[in-house]
């Protein structure tokens, strides 16, 4: 269930019509009133919040959002016309797990809410990757081909574990680039440079990375 904080009623439609044909729930609110009454009776998934709401503002409403121990974790992506690199500092300095201007694009919006929403999965028991003789180790940060480990940097390290919790589904090229560059977007031509060096690195592994043209890339099923 992702609830949508938002006083713009065309806005509240659109992404409530586009986010039902992604497969969420939704629940909408115009103002911060009905948005306290609705969340203490049920804690959503993730919250879509405007910053320019009528009465209290959304840096407020997310101040009491993380002041409450039982929403300190509810994820939250803040929605603003603001642009400016203060107001971004301030949404995301207040506790906001990402921040988007607008106007934007819906798939850039969904990609983002897929990300956040898989950053804060419970992950116990999930910190190990076996992938024919690729082992991928999260606490240990840590990847092995036949038990030799293989330099890998950061951002190929995040392309390779998303494509792994994937399953052989495919990983949208928006995905990619909103989980593992978050805000530093940049031009999505990195991820293909990033997908060549590790299909280098990985060597036979490496050739089981499938590109989905016009999608995104996949890992294929072993």
């Amino acid at each position: 269930m992702i609830y949508i904080l938002e006083d713009d009623k065309n806005i509240r439609k659109l992404l409530q019509y586009s986010l039902s044909h992604e497969g969420f729930e939704t629940k909408e609110f115009s103002e911060a009133k009905s948005f306290y009454e609705e969340v203490s009776r049920r804690v959503p998934s993730l919250v879509l919040l405007d910053v320019m709401l009528p009465g209290e503002d959304g840096f407020t409403v997310l101040k009491k959002i993380r002041e409450d121990q039982k929403l300190q974790r509810l994820p939250v992506i803040m929605l603003t016309a603001k642009t400016s690199e203060i107001d971004k500092l301030q949404g995301l300095n207040s506790g906001a797990d990402d921040y988007v201007t607008k106007p934007f694009r819906v798939a850039e919006l969904t990609a983002r809410i897929r990300a956040v929403l898989r950053r804060c999965e419970d992950i116990e028991g999930k910190n190990r990757y076996q992938y024919g003789s690729m082992t991928v180790d999260d606490e240990k940060h840590l990847v092995t081909l036949e038990g030799s480990p293989v330099s890998l940097s950061q951002k190929e390290y995040g392309v390779l574990r998303m494509l792994l919790r994937a399953k052989g589904k495919v990983c949208t090229r928006e995905e990619l680039l909103a989980e593992v560059w978050g805000e530093n977007y940049g031009e999505s031509r990195t991820l293909d440079v990033h997908i060549r060096k590790l299909r280098m690195k990985l060597l036979s592994i490496g050739d089981r990375i499938e590109t989905v043209k016009g999608v995104g890339y996949r890992l294929a099923e072993e």
